[in-house]
C-alpha cells in the first residue's frame, strides 16, 4: 500500500513539474528569465521573514540565494496585481528591455498559477531611505560628494525613463525608498515601470496618504527658511563639512521642483543640467511649493485658501513667460510638458 501511495506521488509530482515547463515554454522569452516558484521560495527559505529586506505599495522584497550562488532580490507583487499569465510577462518583458546605469536590472519573473514575482540585481547598500532615515543599526554617513553623484544618478534615470525609454514611463511613486544603493553607493532607481501592473484606484493609496502630511510640513518650512535666508538649517547634522554654495543651489533646485503650479517646475532634463552644470538659477520667478489637499486633486500654494490662488479666469496667474527662464544663462530655457 504505501509503494502504491509513494509512486502515485511521484506521479503527481513529475506531472506538477511537466506542467511548469509547459507554461514556461508557453511564455518563453529571450529577454527575462522564468523561474519557477518552488526555485524562488528555495532561494528565500520559503520566503523566510529574516529574508525581508523591503516592502511597499507593489509587494513586499526579499533577499534570495539562487542556486548558483548568485543574490537576488525577490519582489512578491501584492494581489491587487490581476494580469493573466500572459500579460504579465508581455508587461515584464517590455521592462526588461529598459537598461540604464541608474535603473535596477530586471533578471527574471515568475508568473505561475496565481504567484506575481519579479527578480532583481542585488543591491548591497539597501535604499537610500535605510541609509538615512532608518536604524542607527542602518544608518550610514554620506559626505557631501557621495550625496551629490546620487542626486545626480536618481535624476539622470528618471530623465532617461521620461525621454528616452522605450515607451517612456513616469515612474509614479519615486521616493527615497526607491532610490537603491550598490555596494559603492551608485544610485539606481527601483519598481519604475510597475504602475501599469496595478489597477490606477489601488496602486498607491497607502503611500500617498501616509507620506503627504509631513513631505507638506518640510515644504513649507522649507520654504519659510528660504525667505528667511536661513536654508542651510535644513542641512544634515550628520554632515559637517560641505560647500555651502553648492549646497544651497541643490536645496533651490528641489524647491523649483515642488512648486505649487505643474507648468512651472522643470522636466527632469534641466534638473539634471541645474544640478550638474554652473548655470544660472532664475529665483525671480521660483514661486511657494504646493499643498496637498486629501483626495481633492488639488494642490494649492502655501497660505492658499483655493485653487484661485493658482487661476485667474482659467490662466496662471504667473506670467507664462517667465517659466522659460528658470536657468536664464543657459542654452536649454524652454520649459516643455513633464
Amino acid at each position: 500500500m504505501s509503494c502504491r501511495c509513494f509512486g502515485l506521488f511521484d506521479w503527481f509530482n513529475k506531472r506538477h513539474n511537466l506542467d511548469q515547463e509547459k507554461q514556461a515554454q508557453e511564455f518563453a522569452t529571450d529577454n527575462i528569465r522564468l523561474f519557477s516558484y518552488n526555485s524562488l521560495r528555495s532561494a528565500t527559505s520559503d520566503f523566510h521573514p529574516s529574508n525581508r529586506i523591503g516592502g511597499g505599495g507593489f509587494g513586499v522584497v526579499y533577499r534570495g540565494v539562487l542556486r548558483d550562488g548568485t543574490q537576488v532580490a525577490i519582489k512578491r507583487l501584492s494581489t491587487e496585481s490581476k494580469q493573466g499569465s500572459r500579460e504579465f510577462v508581455t508587461e515584464i518583458n517590455m521592462i526588461s528591455n529598459i537598461r540604464h546605469p541608474n535603473l535596477v536590472e530586471l533578471i527574471g519573473c515568475c508568473a505561475e498559477d496565481n504567484h506575481r514575482i519579479l527578480v532583481y540585481e542585488y543591491m548591497e547598500n539597501n535604499s537610500l531611505a535605510s541609509v538615512l532615515l532608518g536604524s542607527k543599526s542602518k544608518y550610514i554617513a554620506l559626505d557631501w560628494p557621495r550625496r551629490v553623484a546620487i542626486c545626480l544618478g536618481a535624476a539622470s534615470g528618471l530623465a532617461f525613463l521620461h525621454y528616452e525609454a522605450e515607451p517612456h514611463i513616469v515612474h509614479r511613486d519615486i521616493k527615497a525608498s526607491n532610490i537603491l544603493l550598490d555596494k559603492d553607493f551608485h544610485p539606481k532607481i527601483g519598481d519604475f515601470g510597475l504602475a501599469k501592473l496595478f489597477p490606477d484606484n489601488v496602486t498607491h493609496i497607502s503611500t500617498r496618504v501616509a507620506g503627504t502630511v509631513k513631505k507638506t510640513r518640510i515644504r513649507f518650512q522649507t520654504w519659510k527658511l528660504k525667505e528667511e535666508e536661513r536654508l542651510l538649517e535644513i542641512v544634515d547634522p550628520e554632515m559637517t563639512t560641505y560647500p555651502e554654495d553648492e549646497v544651497l543651489r541643490f536645496i533651490k533646485v528641489a524647491l523649483f521642483c515642488t512648486q505649487a503650479a505643474a507648468h512651472q517646475r522643470p522636466n527632469m532634463k534641466q534638473v539634471v543640467d541645474m544640478l550638474s552644470k554652473d548655470v544660472h538659477l532664475n529665483e525671480k520667478i521660483l514661486t511657494e511649493p504646493g499643498v496637498y489637499r486629501g483626495h481633492s486633486s488639488k494642490h494649492l500654494g502655501i497660505g492658499s485658501s483655493s485653487s484661485s490662488s493658482l487661476k485667474t479666469k482659467g490662466k496662471p496667474s504667473v506670467d507664462p513667460s517667465s517659466s522659460t527662464n528658470i536657468m536664464s544663462s543657459h542654452s536649454i530655457t524652454q520649459m516643455l510638458p513633464r
